[in-house]
């Protein structure tokens, strides 16, 4: 995502330095409670619905929620708060957070955790919009690209460590506890963002009209379609690989937890290699993670029902997704380089009303045909951001 820079910090004091990056800090734990918690989902999918007697599609929308939620929040948020101080807003969408968690934790039906997944939702588009460009205020500009690494590494650590941990949690002490956990954690949160941010007037005033300038470009449709796509191959499928690895895979609990760890160090490493890659050659890194993301999907039916074959598919799929969040930021910031907020929002909103859509979907072909379908589904929509990555269009920036 794109950093924005409006007043350096060079000849700011030692300890001044220091609360700044305490700053970054904050925020990427806050980053790290937020993604933990909206995909937390993936690896509590079927206890959660065992217990309130829903299919494994129907307890898909937990996934779905938060994503149509955090579209429609990330271009409302920032243009309703323009003026508002940055501090105030993000410490009280992490508050919000909190209360989710704590919702969900305690809900006797499933429509309340519904409820709480609409607040994650708000506070995953308000937090993205409005605290991922932030690294240029908080510390001085040499290190700018450096904090914006760290923040954004909470990407792949709540892959990483908050999805399996939160699922060997869940195995252990039951769903509930994982939530409560994350309330406790989203609580903390709030008391360091409190203490180590400093006021943040709003530098940049993001109106309708620059969304709508910006939505008129062709770079930007071209980012918005290959987006489209391979955020809906890879949640379709992946948000019911939890169900396939129990019940194809016939893998217990606790190597789904193993599995699920591994698949995210393997998205940590495909950040890295993506994010190397496309700053030189974007469609071939947006291509190329497609790809990938097809292969492992198409195979997993075949290959996947035993658990070598699982697990090595497993390794590759994170590869390949891991890239596509900073190939996807890459190309919103090259189509519009000079309005890096309003860039932020229409990435976190068209990512985020994908991500919604491709649960949906994946929850529609698991209830009608087969766990195998929604694999095969996958596959397809990915195979087709090879082709489009491939066609005879310049790349913004290019």
């Amino acid at each position: 995502m794109p950093t924005t820079v409006t007043t350096g910090t060079t000849s700011a004091s030692p300890h001044t330095r220091l609360r700044g990056w305490w700053a970054v800090f904050s925020l990427t734990l806050a980053l790290f409670a937020i993604v933990t918690t909206e995909i937390l989902p993936i690896g509590l999918l079927t206890p959660i619905g065992t217990e309130f007697g829903v299919s494994d599609g129907t307890a898909g929308l937990m996934m779905t929620m938060p994503g149509l939620l955090a579209a429609v929040a990330a271009p409302t948020v920032t243009v309703a708060t323009a003026r508002v101080d940055r501090r105030l807003m993000l410490c009280a969408l992490v508050l919000l957070l909190a209360v989710a968690n704590f919702l969900t934790a305690t809900a006797t039906a499933f429509w309340p955790v519904l409820v709480a997944r609409v607040l994650i939702g708000i506070t995953i588009g308000g937090f993205w919009s409005l605290g991922a460009g932030l690294a240029g205020r908080l510390v001085r500009p040499a290190s700018t690209g450096r904090a914006t690494a760290v923040i954004f590494s909470a990407v792949p650590l709540g892959s990483v460590l908050g999805v399996p941990v939160g699922t060997l949690i869940g195995d252990l002490a039951g769903w509930r506890t994982t939530f409560t956990a994350m309330g406790l954690l989203s609580t903390a949160v709030l008391a360091l963002l409190l203490l180590t941010l400093p006021a943040l007037p709003p530098a940049e005033v993001t109106r309708p009209s620059v969304l709508r300038a910006l939505l008129r470009g062709t770079g930007t449709r071209y980012a918005l379609l290959m987006t489209f796509l391979v955020v809906l191959a890879h949640f379709a499928a992946y948000t019911y690989v939890t169900p396939f690895l129990r019940q194809v895979t016939r893998a217990d609990p606790g190597q789904i937890t193993g599995y699920l760890l591994i698949y995210g160090a393997a998205g940590v490493a495909g950040n890295f290699i993506g994010g190397a890659l496309v700053t030189r050659a974007p469609r071939l890194a947006f291509g190329a993670a497609a790809g990938t993301i097809a292969a492992a999907t198409a195979l997993l039916p075949v290959l996947g029902r035993g658990d070598a074959g699982a697990l090595a598919l497993l390794i590759v799929w994170g590869l390949g997704y891991g890239a596509v969040p900073v190939c996807s930021q890459t190309w919103f910031a090259r189509a519009a380089p000079r309005t890096p907020e309003a860039a932020t929002v229409l990435f976190t909103a068209s990512f985020q009303a994908t991500l919604a859509a491709g649960a949906l979907t994946g929850g529609a072909v698991v209830d009608h045909t087969s766990l195998d379908a929604v694999m095969w589904c996958g596959a397809v929509t990915a195979g087709l951001v090879v082709l489009v990555a491939g066609a005879e269009l310049r790349p913004p920036g290019r």
